[in-house]
């Protein structure tokens, strides 16, 4: 049964064509139908009152179903898989990447939202290459998703996979949805954060983890 007929209910459709689950693994998907985002592009353009044919506009279909196909790569991507590669070095301090960048796409009107993300584990001895958690998250944005799912999906992944002590992410990311359109604020800055393990039970730990954001 095709997945967009409205007697079709939502979890019906997911559990169809595979699902996100709450920790952010991706099920089994199909490829990205590039011509039924193309048609659909098309009738946008219809609707809005413009001419599809127009020079400028001609091979906009085109342009947004490969746009999509890349935006919305993380859907048919395992954050977990990036970290499972790792080194047993022993070390049991503070890791901290800061400031790392990523572009995703809110769910509610499909326009981006663009940050920055802050990632702190503490290792019971087994460490990921750096890059590795940067991969999660670029995994994990490439979704149409919700920053507040994207920074408790990050944390929940990294905790689920390392096995650390601890994992803490900050995220801080500017919403067009908001600077754009509707209210219309730009420069407004949303942020979220998600402590797991000793991040979340032990205050001192979780202090310095914060304090070092601002350094």
């Amino acid at each position: 049964m095709d997945s967009l007929n409205p007697m079709v209910a939502p979890h019906e459709a997911h559990e169809a064509n595979g699902a996100i689950s709450a920790s952010g693994l991706s099920a089994e998907r199909q490829p990205i139908d590039h011509e039924r985002i193309k048609r659909a592009v098309q009738e946008i353009i219809l609707a809005i009152g413009e001419d599809p044919t127009r020079q400028g506009l001609l091979d906009t279909p085109r342009r947004v179903a490969d746009m999509y196909a890349e935006v919305f790569a993380g859907l048919r991507q395992d954050a977990a898989e990036v970290l499972q590669v790792g080194f047993d070095e022993g070390y049991q301090e503070l890791v901290l990447v800061k400031d790392i960048p990523f572009y995703s796409m809110c769910e509610h009107h499909f326009l981006p939202f663009h940050g920055v993300a802050h990632i702190g584990y503490i290792p019971n001895g087994r460490v990921v290459g750096l890059s590795k958690l940067a991969r999660a998250l670029e995994t994990l944005a490439r979704r149409p998703q919700l920053q507040e799912r994207l920074t408790g999906q990050l944390a929940d992944t990294i905790m689920r996979t390392l096995e650390p002590q601890g994992v803490a992410v900050v995220v801080r990311a500017d919403h067009l949805c908001l600077s754009m359109r509707g209210v219309r604020k730009p420069g407004s800055l949303t942020v979220t954060s998600a402590m797991r393990g000793v991040f979340q039970r032990n205050a001192a730990t979780r202090a310095e983890f914060l304090s070092l954001l601002d350094e």
